[in-house]
């Protein structure tokens, strides 16, 4: 027979409430579960947009604090360089200063053999890391990225903008098309970061980005084929299997470095291109067809404000351009960061990059962003700061004002084997094994945006890679993972029974649990999923002569939200069952969850004793025997979401709720009565 709880007991749990914000779990000894009032409508909406667009909360220094010291470390936060220069010493600088020559002798060759893959004479790639690098100094969070342009984004955005124009017959339209893809994507991106979106570059997911960068890697360096060896016809109609395999078998030796020895690799460029230059330049190479790098023009960037089509048709490739270009250098900034050990602003980052390209394409810069192979080599260089980037800068400088008329007869095939060396280091093979190990579904979009990208456009294969990214995302959405549990031996936990082969079934129990939150895109597959665990759990009993399956115990424990038709779903569930005589029990709801499911009624449908903090107080109400457990004798209290009190009762040895102002109370059918 059941017992209600005492006046005095239930005021001391309201005041227990109120004051802590605790509810006692009426099914266990001593174990409390919070359930705190709903907050109002606007708390709701902040606390969602803070998670959505401030996950890291970057204004929490700010709290409490003047307004002159709040200007202040907002300054720091949107201009790292505050932050890090107020602990610059000496050997810092000696440090950047050898990393920033270093990176310096990379990029001037690497620029030059860029800009041919852009379809732009050298000039702008050399602009482009005077200008970039000095943005990114300011603004970036990166303390080992080198800005400047990079193969992938030189490739896509020739391909893109030859589509429109010819960039031999029309130079000059060319240029403005280059500076306006370069304005938008810099928009794009500062537009991301700014409006902390930067989460959507996230979209594309890591194995697809190394598929793409492979397929453009193998891409870049096969087109290189035309001008390394001389080749005048170059034809498409060819076995590129074949090509490829002569290709890499004698290359990918030479792509093993000794990490100690990463000056030779990083100087090499730039000495091929002297010594080269020079033997061009005595023997008259160029007379007798070698070909040369020709004119380039002396000088600091010029104004190319005048030039941008501030609208029109090309914001496509703006956009499309942008996002790659910031996805690289996010992704090479996080992996640096990491092995420093430090975190790295998604947001701030593509505000950096976007505000450098913006800044660019009004100073005659094409797109820049993150380098791989100068990040690397500023890395291992020992870089402290982004300082780094401006002694770069500073080289490109002086090299534009003084030394470009001496790279005129620099031999193209030089330039062709800068790019092949420099893009192979983007074909990863050992993290597409890895891939392949781990998920098959990640190789398939691995492989499908490498296979796209070798076999029809760059383009074309980041279509691929962000179609399979798209339809790997809807797939976990609309398809949650389910799991039937058991018991551990000796032990109150309960696991997947694919998992631990030694749980046991409790008798004419099946526990189910959801591994996701449940939404309108998987809520008719959530409940035609527990329906079938349940069919094969009876047709199994029905072999087997074990008792017949009488309660069904949901675990929502993994489920973080649940919207109207995910409530409607477990309506369905629950007439379902009704219509087979099997109870349904609720295993400890998340905090959203049980709102939302006492806001639509549903507690009232499936009755508030049919509710519970652990699976085990749940089997304990529906199987005792199987449990083992003692039970409180005394029932606590345990409050609504509104903060009223309801009364326990004790119904056959487990704990049924009531309400102590009515005095009604919902129990087992059969058993205790208010």
């Amino acid at each position: 027979m059941g017992h209600s709880i005492t006046d005095e007991a239930g005021r001391r749990s309201e005041y227990s409430l109120k004051s802590r914000g605790v509810i006692e779990n009426p099914n266990s000894d001593g174990r409390n579960v919070e359930w705190p009032p709903r907050k109002s409508l606007p708390a709701e909406i902040a606390q969602t947009a803070k998670e959505i667009f401030f996950p890291d909360d970057p204004l929490r220094p700010c709290k409490g604090q003047p307004r002159s010291k709040q200007l202040l470390l907002f300054l720091r936060y949107l201009f790292p360089i505050f932050e890090w220069s107020r602990g610059y010493n000496l050997t810092k600088f000696k440090g950047d200063a050898i990393a920033g020559l270093t990176i310096a002798s990379l990029c001037i060759p690497q620029d030059i053999a860029y800009a041919k893959l852009a379809n732009l004479e050298p000039q702008y790639a050399l602009y482009a890391s005077f200008v970039a690098p000095l943005v990114y100094a300011f603004m970036g969070s990166s303390r080992d990225i080198a800005i400047g342009p990079v193969a992938v984004v030189s490739i896509l955005l020739g391909n893109l903008l030859q589509d429109e124009v010819d960039p031999i017959e029309s130079k000059a339209e060319y240029l403005r098309l280059a500076f306006t893809a370069t304005f938008f994507a810099g928009v794009f991106q500062a537009a991301l970061g700014f409006f902390r979106l930067g989460f959507i570059i996230d979209f594309l997911s890591h194995a697809a980005i190394i598929g793409f960068m492979g397929g453009a890697a193998i891409t870049i360096g096969l087109q290189q084929l035309k001008g390394f060896l001389g080749i005048r016809n170059f034809t498409k109609d060819t076995d590129i299997v074949s090509v490829m395999r002569s290709v890499w078998r004698p290359v990918h030796h030479g792509a093993k470095k000794n990490k100690k020895l990463f000056w030779v690799s990083a100087i090499a460029p730039l000495i091929s291109v002297i010594v080269s230059t020079f033997f061009v330049y005595i023997t008259r190479a160029d007379k007798k067809g070698v070909a040369i790098v020709n004119h380039i023009k002396k000088g600091l960037n010029p104004s190319s404000a005048s030039q941008i089509y501030f609208s029109g048709p090309h914001l496509k490739q703006g956009l499309r351009i942008g996002a790659i270009a910031g996805m690289e250098g996010v992704a090479i900034g996080r992996t640096f960061a990491a092995m420093k050990d430090y975190q790295l602003d998604g947001n701030k980052e593509m505000l950096a990059m976007g505000t450098m390209n913006v800044i660019g394409s009004l100073t005659s810069c094409y797109v820049a962003t993150g380098s791989f192979s100068r990040s690397a080599v500023n890395y291992m260089a020992g870089c402290w700061t982004p300082v780094s980037n401006i002694v770069m800068s500073m080289v490109v400088m002086l090299t534009l004002l003084v030394i470009t008329p001496l790279f005129k007869y620099t031999p193209n095939a030089v330039l062709a084997a800068i790019i092949i060396s420099a893009v192979l280091y983007l074909i990863d093979i050992e993290a597409a094994y890895t891939i392949w190990k781990v998920d098959k579904f990640d190789f398939v979009a691995c492989m499908g945006a490498f296979l796209g990208v070798i076999f029809i456009s760059i383009e074309i294969g980041l279509l691929i890679a962000v179609c399979i990214s798209f339809t790997k995302i809807l797939l976990h959405v609309t398809r949650l993972k389910t799991a039937k549990l058991g018991k551990l031996p000796g032990t109150t936990i309960y696991r997947n029974v694919e998992q631990y082969a030694e749980t046991i079934k409790i008798p004419g129990v099946l526990i189910v649990r959801v591994d996701a939150a449940i939404y309108f895109t998987n809520a008719n597959y959530a409940r035609e999923r527990i329906l079938r665990w349940l069919r094969d759990e009876q047709e199994r009993a029905k072999e087997n002569k074990e008792t017949e399956i009488k309660f069904l115990i949901v675990v929502l424990s993994p489920v973080s939200d649940i919207d109207t038709s995910g409530i409607h779903a477990l309506e369905e569930l629950l007439v379902s069952l009704k219509k087979h005589d099997i109870q349904l029990l609720l295993s400890n709801p998340g905090v959203e969850v049980i709102h939302k499911l006492q806001s639509s009624e549903f507690i009232e449908h499936i009755g508030r004793d049919r509710i519970f903090l652990t699976v085990e107080d749940a089997v304990k109400a529906c199987a005792p025997e199987a449990s083992g457990l003692r039970r409180p004798q005394r029932p606590p209290v345990v409050t609504s979401a509104q903060g009223r009190p309801l009364a326990l009762a004790a119904a056959n040895s487990h704990w049924c709720l009531g309400s102590p102002a009515t005095g009604h109370g919902r129990a087992w059918p059969g058993h205790w009565r208010p």
